[in-house]
């Protein structure tokens, strides 16, 4: 079992590479002629540059994850760490506390290097160095305590309904998802400020469209997303038909009314025909999925035999499904998540164009990519495996009706 194991973190690492080679060699391809105007020569060089600057940090951070946790598993390190005498969810914790730590470290490197540095080079970065600290500490918390209290609470009901768990174990991983969708604006708060956007045409013209559907608008407020970056974007939030609308302070900077009107009625059309929530049962699959690898691991000690325990270890059973197990299955169920993704983006630029927004949408989208250093022409391959979004080639072909 254990060869086994490692030869799957060997290749899904040598996957992830290659993902990230064909991202690179996109710099290489001829634009279309429909998006020759997004970027001038100085401009296009520019993107070149910061396409090979991030690829290449992704794929160094791929690699080294990829053989930390190799390394990991071949000298069974989880077992070393874990206290002879503790019970079953202290032994947990306490995997799962090594591994987050390990990883923090590595992805914290790297997270400098990506917004302290490139980031910074090409003039994306507002991060100081106390918010970019503060935020790893929150997200370092956050995580651990969701996923610390997610598998006590899988050990608790293993040890009290056995074979049941994979099913009801599926479930609690889906409302959880459903509630921290649902819960993301207060999440945000956290990190971000909100203040209301001014009166004016925009106002208006936002609460109109919203009125048109159906929709009361609890508050149209503007983030603070500047604090940490220049890249733009917009949502709305809230059960039934009231809602929030929330704008990044970038996108007021760099769009006209018009564009911003488009933009969102994009996001609206996301809204109307329930994207999220049709992801999220999606998702469900995935979760089931993570349900059954968590349920087959620990139905044997064999697994954790194999890796120095002496018996079932919890944390370690959430590891080695997702490190062996579910890694398999997700170049699959990634295909099919960003199929289904991409068909919702064209569907809610259709609703853009009813609502009389198709050139502003074009123009809107062109001026995110030109600001973002957006990838124009990535490969067919590419698109196919990693893109939740159709190019914007495609997009604006779809939108003008080509």
């Amino acid at each position: 079992m254990k060869p086994l194991a490692l030869i799957i973190v060997a290749l899904t690492t040598m996957w992830d590479e290659f993902l990230h080679l064909l991202a690179y060699r996109s710099a290489a391809n001829p634009m279309p002629d429909n998006v020759k105007d997004v970027y001038d020569a100085e401009r296009y060089r520019k993107w070149q540059s910061y396409n090979r600057d991030k690829t290449r940090l992704n794929m160094l951070s791929t690699g080294v994850s990829g053989v930390l946790m190799f390394v990991l598993l071949l000298i069974n390190a989880h077992a070393a760490v874990v206290p002879a005498g503790w019970n079953i969810y202290g032994q947990l914790i306490i995997v799962l506390l090594f591994q987050q730590l390990l990883e923090t470290v590595v992805g914290v490197c790297f997270a400098w290097v990506n917004t302290m540095r490139i980031e910074a080079k090409y003039g994306f970065n507002r991060t100081t160095a106390a918010t970019f600290a503060r935020d790893q500490i929150i997200n370092f918390v956050i995580e651990f305590v969701l996923t610390a209290g997610l598998m006590c609470a899988f050990a608790a009901l293993h040890r009290a309904l056995g074979d049941w768990i994979a099913v009801l174990f599926a479930g609690v991983l889906f409302l959880l998802g459903l509630a921290i969708s649902f819960l993301y604006p207060v999440i945000s708060r956290i990190r971000n400020k909100f203040t209301p956007l001014e009166e004016g045409e925009l106002r208006t013209r936002l609460t109109d469209l919203m009125a048109k559907h159906g929709y009361r608008v609890r508050a149209i407020q503007v983030m603070d997303a500047s604090r940490r970056t220049t890249k733009s974007n917009a949502y709305f939030t809230g059960f039934g038909r009231m809602k929030t609308i929330v704008l990044y302070d970038n996108l007021l900077n760099v769009m006209t009314t018009e564009e911003i009107c488009a933009i969102f009625a994009h996001e609206m059309g996301h809204g109307l025909h329930k994207d999220t929530l049709k992801m999220q049962f999606l998702n469900l699959l995935r979760m089931a999925l993570m349900a059954m690898c968590l349920w087959l691991t620990v139905r044997t000690d064999a697994p954790f035999a194999a890796f120095g325990f002496a018996g079932v270890n919890y944390g370690f059973a959430l590891l080695f499904a997702g490190a062996v197990e579910l890694s398999v299955l997700n170049p699959l169920l990634e295909l099919i998540t960003n199929a289904f993704s991409r068909r919702q983006e064209y569907r809610a630029d259709r609703q853009a164009v009813q609502e009389g927004y198709g050139d502003a949408l074009v123009s809107g989208l062109k001026k995110l990519y030109r600001e973002d250093l957006g990838c124009l022409a990535p490969s067919r391959l590419t698109v196919l495996l990693t893109y939740s979004h159709p190019t914007l080639s495609e997009r604006i072909s779809a939108i003008q009706g080509k």
